[in-house]
């Protein structure tokens, strides 16, 4: 039994994935764009977080474009039976790294593609589309057409099933119109919680929630609460800060990302660390300081 199996698991699509996973983005370069500095370094990770029983990994073919996808099926293929790898759609890159909305369906088409090709399968379990009315967070407008493209790949068979990613829940709910949505994945950590009342709406009807920079992305939480907590508990800052997510609702998924084996160890470490019902509660009101 892996540290992992005491966070639990929850449902994505069909597939019962553990709900502590691993995000891929940090395996590009700098910025999301280019090769690693030390490919050896991103393969050891992969192998690593796989063989301690992680079985889901978010990925997407515009990381860095083309690398991430690439070094995963060179360090896991031919994949484990219980592997779910969730990839997105909806974005490509400028050859500048800047981030371009791609929504047309000649673009999303070829994303699946790409996607498929570099992942070296047949179809792709999940498919979020990233919606890219704005790039910082969640903005509203239809997303009936990229959607309906993604529905049509998933009738032919390429796709299994399909999520959203920086999606209002306006847009959530025109999707379910369209087709079944397996998960929604949004921007929460501890400090940036304006999907709590989401959380709570897709926990009781049984869709994953998988909140990206759940250690607070590119600039890493810190706050003296969050330290303190850590300190008592003998962990991380990180740890308790992943801990706290897994309590939160039952249908959040993890997927801290990292490039290094050892954070990738102590991120795993979390699942086992128990969080007093005190620590919660200062935690809880973090949120209120950081508004």
């Amino acid at each position: 039994m892996s540290i992992i199996d005491e966070a639990g698991s929850f449902n994505l699509g069909d597939r019962n994935v553990k709900r502590l996973g691993y995000g891929a983005m940090q395996l590009a370069g700098h910025g999301v764009f280019g090769p690693p500095r030390d490919r050896g370094a991103a393969l050891a990770v992969l192998r690593e977080a796989v063989a301690s029983g992680v079985n889901h990994i978010d990925t997407s073919d515009f990381y860095g474009p083309h690398v991430t996808n690439q070094i995963i099926r060179e360090a896991l293929h031919p994949y484990r039976d219980d592997l779910v790898i969730v990839t997105k759609v909806g974005a490509r890159r400028g050859t500048d790294g800047s981030w371009i909305p791609a929504f047309s369906r000649d673009e999303l088409t070829q994303a699946v593609q790409d996607n498929l090709r570099n992942l070296g399968l047949d179809v792709l379990d999940v498919v979020n589309l990233r919606i890219m009315f704005d790039v910082h967070g969640p903005a509203e407008g239809s997303i009936e057409a990229p959607l309906t493209v993604l529905a049509d790949l998933q009738r032919q068979g390429l796709v299994r099933h399909v999520g959203l990613s920086n999606a209002t829940s306006r847009q959530i709910a025109e999707g379910r119109g369209i087709t079944d949505i397996v998960c929604v994945q949004n921007q929460y950590n501890l400090a940036h919680r304006a999907d709590d009342r989401l959380i709570d709406e897709l926990s009781r009807e049984g869709t994953a929630y998988v909140p990206f920079f759940p250690l607070g992305g590119f600039t890493p939480l810190q706050s003296s609460t969050l330290s303190n907590v850590a300190a008592r508990l003998d962990a991380t800052p990180m740890q308790v800060a992943l801990a706290w997510l897994l309590r939160r609702a039952p249908n959040i998924l993890l997927i801290p990302g990292t490039s290094s084996v050892g954070h990738l160890r102590e991120n795993l470490a979390a699942a086992g660390l128990v969080l007093p019902d005190e620590a919660i509660e200062e935690m809880n009101r973090m949120a209120d300081i950081a508004a």
